[in-house]
């Protein structure tokens, strides 16, 4: 994924200094650097993409790793976060019991600020969870699959302008004529969260088109960047067009609709 500071950040599930993965940078001109060897500990075997959480950080799952070790000596996976410098830090280690564990798909920041995630399970535990955790590392688990209403979420889910969230599982549903658990489902979890505006991109300079995208964008009387007012041009009921001011300084964007204002999910990131 691409970060705030136009660098992109990876990881590699296996090799490395401990032979179970990396984290990595690269430049757009090619240049990469290892910023972390992971170790068992740590977890390992990413296979979900990070993502850059509103305070520059990264957050991501490992699938296999971590200290606890009672599906044998690798452990169900771990969440954690790493600055672009390198400094990691795991916020949960998984049980794979009341956890379901070993999560292979990624993260994503809820515009509550919070991270939401899924975990696959196994089929001696469990089905799979959604689950919700805190920047300061309280988890909670929001949903069990029981295979009807889908088993096995493999990827990552993600969060439309409405506030609700969207996924889908390899296995479950009722259908069984691709596999006897079922063919899989998509699904969607409304958690309560508010209506927001999605930024393309993050980050950008004064003078700058920005993309903005939302629900209810028709009639919309303002567009503010951190407080200073924008001019704009709305493309449709989902979709309007801004210009970055003179004097904006980072941070959330806020649109002016009919139906009451909506805030940006991310901050939007000064470029020199």
């Amino acid at each position: 994924m691409q970060g705030a500071d136009n660098n992109f950040y990876g990881t590699t599930e296996s090799l490395g200094k401990n032979h179970v993965g990396t984290i990595f940078k690269i430049t757009p001109g090619g240049k990469l650097r290892v910023i972390y060897d992971l170790n068992r500990k740590t977890g390992y075997d990413i296979v979900g993409p990070l993502v850059q959480g509103s305070d520059g950080k990264f957050y991501g799952a490992a699938s296999a790793g971590g200290t606890n070790g009672v599906h044998g000596f690798n452990g169900p996976g771990t969440i954690f976060r790493i600055t672009r410098s390198g400094k990691l830090e795991v916020l949960y280690n998984f049980n794979g019991t009341s956890d379901a564990g070993f999560p292979l798909g990624g993260l994503v920041q809820g515009n509550d600020g919070n991270f939401y995630g899924t975990a696959a399970g196994d089929a001696r535990t469990s089905f799979g969870i959604i689950y919700r955790i805190t920047p300061a590392g309280s988890f909670s688990v929001l949903h069990t699959f029981n295979n009807t209403a889908g088993a096995y979420p493999l990827n990552t889910m993600v969060q439309h302008t409405n506030g609700i969230f969207y996924g889908d599982t390899i296995y479950g549903g009722l259908l069984s004529q691709c596999h006897e658990l079922g063919c899989g489902v998509f699904y969607s979890v409304d958690l309560g969260l508010p209506p927001f505006v999605k930024l393309l991109p993050s980050a950008a300079s004064v003078g700058a088109t920005v993309e903005i995208l939302g629900q209810g964008l028709t009639g919309t009387t303002a567009v503010s960047f951190n407080g200073v007012a924008a001019s704009f041009t709305v493309e449709s009921d989902t979709y309007l067009t801004a210009t970055v001011p003179s004097g904006f300084t980072t941070g959330f964007v806020t649109v002016t609709t009919p139906g009451g204002a909506l805030t940006s999910n991310t901050k939007l990131r000064r470029l020199p």
